[in-house]
């Protein structure tokens, strides 16, 4: 039986950088899909996952930066590869990495990254995975282990593994980003990264040199502890997901276990940290 979706309609104004802080929250709360327009975007989530106080704690729907409306109705499950298709467009990072669909032309750079988008995220467009590709060029991580905590597309294990890692852990709660993950690390011939379905649990006493969470800001400090105990000494931890104005509150929770920043970079309101343990 085919699923049924509530679809929300936002109209917004001005559209950017709105519309992509909408996304990364409503992929916090459960929506599966997103298509941007050019009055704003729409956004999909099974209707099983619905309730009615979904959108109540979502600050920007409400900030006088922007004026958002939106409008929501049910949907039977629709055909996302098409909608991705008129929608996704492919992006460079640093004249570096070309990130792209599989229905893209090939660009001559040192890095690309295929990625069949689908419902995950984590395609490169949002500011936090491309100040996370970012990070990444600018360390060495050749011969290291990774953990790619909430993986999304897994197009953060899929680079560290062309920026040389030897061993990846991607692992993502939502079943969709487990096998959306899957099928890019194998289009991409990774042969390093091994995925995972579930949460911080999944960890136990594994030990990594470097630690990749682009996740929204409570689940960092819910897990910060777990990351920190399976960091090596000397190992790096890459935080992102949430704004500016949250970079206190991770501080005091990161400092907790003995990690310094190195680095920060900013985008659009959003950041993303390198601390080293």
């Amino acid at each position: 039986m085919d699923a049924t979706y509530i679809e929300y309609d936002f109209v917004v104004e001005p559209r950017d950088p709105a519309t992509e802080i909408i996304v990364a929250e409503l992929g916090s709360r459960g929506f599966e899909s997103f298509v941007e327009n050019e009055s704003g975007v729409t956004a999909y989530i099974q209707k099983q996952d619905w309730k009615d106080n979904l959108l109540e704690d979502i600050h920007i729907l409400n900030t006088p930066e922007f004026s958002i409306t939106y409008s929501k109705q049910e949907v039977k499950q629709t055909n996302w590869n098409k909608e991705w298709e008129k929608n996704f467009q492919p992006i460079e990072v640093d004249g570096k990495v070309s990130i792209r669909a599989p229905f893209h032309q090939d660009v001559a750079l040192p890095y690309t990254i295929v990625i069949e988008p689908k419902m995950s995220f984590g395609t490169g467009h949002h500011e936090t995975t491309y100040m996370m590709i970012q990070h990444l060029l600018a360390i060495d991580i050749k011969n290291k282990s990774v953990l790619d905590m909430g993986c999304g597309t897994g197009i953060l294990a899929i680079f560290s593994e062309m920026r040389g890692a030897a061993n990846i852990d991607a692992i993502d709660i939502d079943t969709w980003c487990y096998e959306n993950s899957l099928e890019n690390v194998q289009k991409n011939g990774c042969e390093n990264i091994k995925v995972y379905e579930g949460d911080a649990t999944l960890l136990g006493e594994k030990k990594y040199d470097l630690i990749i969470a682009n996740i929204n800001r409570n689940i960092l400090l819910n897990d910060m502890k777990t990351y920190t105990n399976c960091l090596n000494d000397k190992g790096d931890l890459l935080l992102s997901g949430f704004y500016e104005e949250d970079i206190l509150l991770i501080n005091e929770e990161v400092s907790k276990y003995g990690l310094s920043l190195c680095e920060t970079i900013k985008k659009n309101k959003w950041v993303a940290l390198r601390y080293q343990k």
